[in-house]
């Protein structure tokens, strides 16, 4: 047991600092190093890919806040715009909870195995939208915050790597355009979380201390250790040079989606 929750503080650390140095969430390290870990523990393949999203969904839930807080007291957040997204995300992201759970568990393993393969071409290129437009009336907004929620969701992430490009598209300052997708984080994850609880209640082949498709234990540990290591990768990113950790992590994420393929 202590062995066991070692390696969830471990892993909490990874992602506090992974994501103080990239400006991400941790779900893209979390997601995969437990479907490496949970095996270990018994946990049915079955049920094995949906844990690990919910598991991430309900730390990014507790983590972000932190966020928030700091963005907004450096005038970040844009809550007008915030505003305008929240209901569509959300609506997005218990949809996508409620799809993954549909999913046969391989499935959506290669799912996730593609998605870390297209941030790490975006990553490792740099590639980022021309500012040319505004952003869009409702129908549009509802169309782009909807699918932000609904793969946000699937995948066990905050969103950031898919708003903050959308956003800056739509002309909005980096900053406004990183303040404004940590703060969507939230409402992402909960609505997300929620529908992974619901969906996963009472599945006979989940292990114990699990609620829905969220495992406590792991929430716990990632939840501790993460909060404090953030600031940890946030100094390191001051010192070491950019580009070539953004191409480090680039190659880990490659490696990470190749593998699931291949599984």
């Amino acid at each position: 047991m202590l062995l066991t929750v070692l390696i969830y503080l471990l892993l909490g650390v990874l992602a506090g600092i992974l994501s103080g140095l990239f400006g991400i969430g941790g779900g893209l390290v979390i997601v995969p190093v437990l479907l490496t870990v949970l095996p270990w523990m018994g946990v049915a393949p079955e049920v094995l890919i949906h844990l690990a999203i919910g598991t991430s969904l309900a730390t990014i839930v507790v983590t972000s806040s932190s966020g928030i807080r700091a963005h907004n007291k450096r005038g970040n957040v844009d809550w007008e715009t915030v505003k305008r997204f929240v209901p569509w995300v959300v609506l997005g992201s218990f949809a996508g909870g409620s799809v993954a759970a549909l999913l046969p568990g391989a499935l959506l393993e290669r799912l996730f195995g593609i998605f870390l393969l297209l941030v790490a071409t975006q990553m490792w290129f740099s590639l980022k939208p021309n500012p040319d437009r505004s952003l869009p009336k409702t129908p549009g907004l509802a169309l782009a915050g909807g699918t932000i929620g609904t793969i946000s969701s699937m995948f066990g992430i905050g969103g950031a790597t898919i708003s903050v490009p959308f956003l800056r598209w739509c002309s909005l300052p980096i900053t406004k355009a990183v303040g404004v997708s940590a703060t969507l984080a939230f409402p992402i994850a909960l609505s997300g979380v929620i529908s992974y609880l619901i969906n996963g209640w009472g599945h006979p082949q989940l292990p114990e201390w699990s609620l829905g498709y969220v495992y406590l234990p792991a929430f716990f540990g990632i939840v501790v250790a993460s909060t404090q290591f953030v600031r940890v990768g946030a100094t390191l990113a001051v010192k070491l040079p950019g580009h070539v950790l953004q191409r480090a992590f680039a190659a880990f994420m490659a490696i990470l989606g190749v593998r699931l393929l291949m599984l």
